[in-house]
């Protein structure tokens, strides 16, 4: 399994924890950047992991900047990508298991380096429900075609 992971400057040193640790479970890992804390673009760093997993290059992303945020929005405007802001455990399984996300979002500044592991863990470990659940993420890839309110 590949995981492609990047950050901004406010995220970079869960980030390098992060791919470290996913290293060390085996993995293989993209990591994207930011290579240091020097102030970056968020956006630039989120385009890179999304367009990973639009291209079925990684399976999975984890973005994390100050707050996972920005690294959400971001990510969402790219097709096919569902990024989810997680800050608990549960939130972490519930986005796989509902919502087929398919990149983690982490709040450098909310989350510490042990919970950020497990929420990544969870995350990756996490199968998609299918049933009912399937038809809501056909209806949000349906949304990612149509123009509303136009």
């Amino acid at each position: 399994m590949t995981i492609s992971v990047a950050s901004d400057h406010g995220g970079y040193e869960r980030k390098t924890q992060i791919v470290e640790y996913l290293k060390q479970k085996g993995y293989e890992v993209l990591d994207r950047g930011c290579i240091d804390k020097t102030s970056v673009d968020y956006p630039i760093y989120a385009q890179k992991v999304a367009l990973d997993i639009q291209n079925k290059v990684a399976n999975f992303g984890v973005l994390i900047c100050t707050t996972g945020i920005g690294m959400s929005i971001s990510a969402n405007k790219f097709k096919g990508i569902r990024a989810a802001l997680v800050t608990n455990l549960e939130s972490a399984k519930l986005t796989r298991e509902h919502n087929d996300s398919n990149i983690i979002c982490l709040g450098a500044k909310y989350t510490n380096e042990s919970d950020a592991k497990e929420f990544v863990d969870a995350f990756i470990e996490q199968p998609f429900a299918h049933g009912r659940h399937e038809r809501r993420v056909q209806l949000i890839e349906k949304q990612e075609n149509e123009t509303w309110g136009n």
